[in-house]
């Protein structure tokens, strides 16, 4: 066995406990703390402090070669964001140090790199600016309209987070950081960002640069004082797991988060980040929004949860694993416990505070092995327990109720004293209201429907929103108006003097939803909904009137919701037909939390003096083809397209293989070509016999859809230009020919049947309109299949 002699950095309770944990290691000889507390001085097996200063790169360095250091794990903030990482991987060969390089741990050093990554990976967070101007930060506070949080930029010990009450405070506070320099060069710049409402969470997650294992959700506490008053703290207290982070709640922040933030780190900072992440997250009715991330262990939350990890889990193997690489053949396992801890500080804190007070601790209290007490801001002065900071000391205790954990740290903590000690006497307030009976849904307290997951007023401020959006979709025969139990369409008002047969459609958007929530991306998945109806509904000749939509989801986010329905909107606004109605349906034990579903539905009208379309009867061989050019993958093939980006190791926020001037995400979702007002002026002149809208199954099922079985139709793939993006997925993916053209539109959004007499005038009036239309091929005596292809490499890249 390889044993491992570890270098921890650190002096607080978090470095108290990774020592407590890491003892357990069977590889672990020794554990030398740099520079400890009271806590690691003595009472821990193989662990004792050494005093060198955590910023102290160079003694750091020389203690860890002549003592044969092989694993390094920086506790604090402030030399990973230094850069110790990539000081000591340097000046040591081999050296194993778990912990992010300097460029990673951006993501804690500088709020306004975190906010900017947050908004440029479509990971959820508040709305905000960054400043480093004062007057311009003043001048923003006046302005906007909603409540605010500032936050310093830089590193603040945890206390450069104000939470204004007014803007009176805000713009004192403001000006305590940006011109009285409370906070020194942390405050140079100030992110001030919307104050967000709900239930903080906490998740600690040990990454490789690939893989992520979190350890359970916790709720900590900030505030100094009971009732989350007071002063913003380092920390009074923390509970683990935390009620709220249900499976499905930890799945999403899993899926919409924590390895988007990983993903993207490696691949477009193109800094891999190796260490522990924590990521404080605030749950709105909304969904999970990012309040910041961390970039090493909390402090309270480690103590919280270190004792949750399994006895037979090793702290040290861990940390190994994700220095080489491997974390995805490790397994962290939790016990089934709650845990709960209390830290009490010293009197003044977290201003200024007494140090050098005797700490005395009740030898004649019962510890078992399921009670800690962890040193923060303690010291041992000649054998005399001394506080020697402003957070001194935590008690820690699992049982297998949150209540009885409480209970026995609480036991814990009166059982120390000094003089001034402060600490809070509400820890876990939040579970222990939330699971007061008052609070349950029960037959007892009387169930709602909102206890059951689904906010009727959610749905109300949607229609609110969207009726404006609504409204601008009117033409004659809809008013597009909102609230009647069903939509109405006057077909005399509409122009139509005699009833015309009409036509309907419904479809949807298919996998290509799942890239729009992978993204946060909303605002164009309902043009493309729109598209896949109301082509369908125009190659039949039939001009759309009226649209209804359904979206489907786990809990309505009424912002994603929102901008679903607005890209609705603009389809239908392009394609000159009216929303005239509805439905949301919240399905919270149907759909995965964050996910939903939307399909459409739309009806046309043909006049019964035209023709339906295909006019078969026309057709005849030498009929000429025209194909108009697809927007790139339009939506159908999702799937394939999917499986083949994962295989390819690419993240949608990847800058795109075939078009470096998009990412992946945006080009996969640019929006399906809607054709309708260029088809319907053929169709007003008579220049079509048929039309095939290339969707689901490709050329070979579509095209002989529009054709007499005596036709088929052949086609040259060298007269049309297959989009880059396809090219790159079938090299990609290593897609034949004939499963290529099956499963994608190959550049071709839509195919036209025209009489070769007539094909300029239709070519010249397609290309009038914008299109881009080429002649693809004619019509032949079928033999066999319906649609018949050559020259099928030009889809090759």
């Amino acid at each position: 066995m390889h044993y491992l002699r570890i270098l921890l950095i650190g002096n607080g309770g978090r470095e108290h406990a990774l020592a407590w944990k890491l003892s357990f290691s069977v590889r672990v000889s020794q554990i030398f703390v740099a520079p400890g507390n009271g806590g690691t001085a003595h009472g821990l097996d193989k662990v004792s402090n050494v005093p060198i200063a955590v910023d102290d790169f160079p003694e750091l360095v020389q203690f860890a070669k002549k003592m044969n250091i092989n694993l390094i794990v920086p506790g604090p903030e402030i030399p990973l964001v230094k850069g110790v990482t990539d000081h000591l991987k340097n000046s040591i060969p081999n050296i194993h140090v778990f912990g992010p390089s300097k460029d990673a741990a951006r993501l804690e050093g500088s709020k306004t790199f975190a906010k900017d990554f947050m908004v440029r990976f479509n990971i959820p967070t508040a709305r905000h600016k960054n400043f480093s101007n004062y007057e311009e930060a003043r001048q923003h506070i006046d302005e906007v309209q909603y409540e605010i949080v500032i936050k310093a930029s830089g590193l603040a010990a945890g206390k450069g987070v104000i939470l204004p009450a007014s803007k009176s405070e805000a713009q004192d506070a403001l000006r305590r950081i940006m011109v009285g320099r409370e906070f020194e060069e942390a405050g140079d710049e100030v992110v001030i960002e919307e104050y967000l409402r709900g239930d903080e969470l906490s998740f600690l997650t040990f990454c490789d640069g690939y893989t992520i294992r979190s350890l359970p959700a916790a709720q900590d506490h900030k505030q100094l004082n009971d009732g989350d008053c007071g002063p913003n703290t380092g920390g009074m207290g923390a509970y683990a797991p935390a009620p709220i982070a249900t499976p499905e709640l930890v799945e999403e922040i899993h899926r919409a988060v924590l390895q988007p933030t990983v993903d993207a780190m490696r691949r477009s900072e193109a800094h891999p980040f190796v260490g522990l992440l924590f990521t404080g997250l605030m749950i709105t009715e909304d969904g999970p929004r990012v309040l910041e991330y961390n970039v090493r262990f909390g402090d309270p939350e480690t103590q919280t949860l270190l004792p949750l990890m399994s006895m037979d889990t090793d702290l040290a193997e861990i940390m190994m694993a994700c220095t080489e690489g491997r974390l995805d053949g490790i397994q962290l396992k939790t016990t089934s416990s709650s845990s709960v801890t209390v830290v009490a500080a010293a009197g003044g804190y977290p201003n200024t505070y007494r140090k050098g007070d005797t700490i005395n601790i009740n030898q004649d209290h019962t510890m078992t092995e399921e009670d800690h007490i962890f040193h923060a801001g303690t010291a041992l002065t000649n054998g005399s327990l001394k506080t020697a900071g402003g957070r001194v000391i935590a008690a820690t205790s699992t049982a297998d109720s949150l209540t009885a954990a409480l209970t026995r740290a609480y036991n814990i903590m009166e059982s120390i004293d000094w003089p001034g000690k402060h600490y809070r006497k509400d820890i876990a307030h939040r579970a222990l209201k939330a699971a007061t009976p008052s609070q349950q849904t029960g037959p007892e307290s009387g169930m709602t429907y909102a206890g059951a997951g689904v906010s009727i007023s959610a749905g109300n401020e949607l229609v609110e929103r969207i009726k404006a959006h609504v409204k601008s979709t009117a033409r004659p025969g809809a008013s597009g108006d909102l609230g009647g139990f069903g939509g109405v369409f006057d077909l005399a008002n509409a122009g139509y003097k005699e009833v015309p047969h009409l036509v309907t459609g419904t479809d949807g958007v298919g996998t290509k939803l799942q890239i729009a929530q992978a993204t946060n991306t909303h605002d164009t998945i309902g043009i493309d909904l729109v598209a896949m109806n109301v082509n369908d509904l125009v190659v039949q000749g039939a001009k759309p009137l009226f649209f209804t939509d359904v979206f489907s989801c786990s809990r309505l986010d009424v912002s994603i919701a929102e901008d679903v329905i607005k890209g609705i909107c603009r389809g239908c606004k392009e394609a000159q037909c009216a929303l005239i109605g509805g439905e949301t349906a919240e399905m919270p034990d149907f759909f995965q939390s964050g996910r939903y579903d939307v399909v459409g539905a739309c009806t046309g009208a043909i006049p019964r003096d035209k023709k339906l379309l295909p006019d078969t009867n026309a057709m005849k061989a030498g009929d000429i083809l025209l194909g108009l050019a697809s927007d790139g993958c339009h939506s159908n093939g999702f799937s394939l397209i999917r499986k083949i980006i994962e295989t390819a190791n690419l993240a949608y926020s990847d800058r795109a293989p075939w078009n470096q001037n998009q990412t992946v995400g945006q080009s996969l979702l640019t929006p399906t070509r809607i054709y309708v007002k260029p088809v319907l002026r053929l169709l007003e002149n008579g220049l079509v016999k048929g039309m095939a809208h290339i969707t689901g199954g490709g050329l070979w099922e579509n095209v002989p859809r529009m054709l007499p079985r005596s036709l088929a139709a052949e086609l040259d793939a060298a007269l049309w230009q297959c989009p880059a993006v396809l090219k790159w997925l079938k090299q990609a993916g290593r897609v034949n020919d004939h499963e290529f053209a099956q499963t994608f539109n190959t550049g071709l959004g839509m195919i036209l049947v025209v009489d070769p007499s007539m094909a300029d005038e239709a070519q010249r009036q397609l290309l009038g309109s914008g299109e881009r239309v080429s002649r693809i091929g004619h019509l032949v005596q079928r033999r066999l299949e319906g649609c018949l292809v050559r020259n099928m490499h030009h889809w090759n890249l």
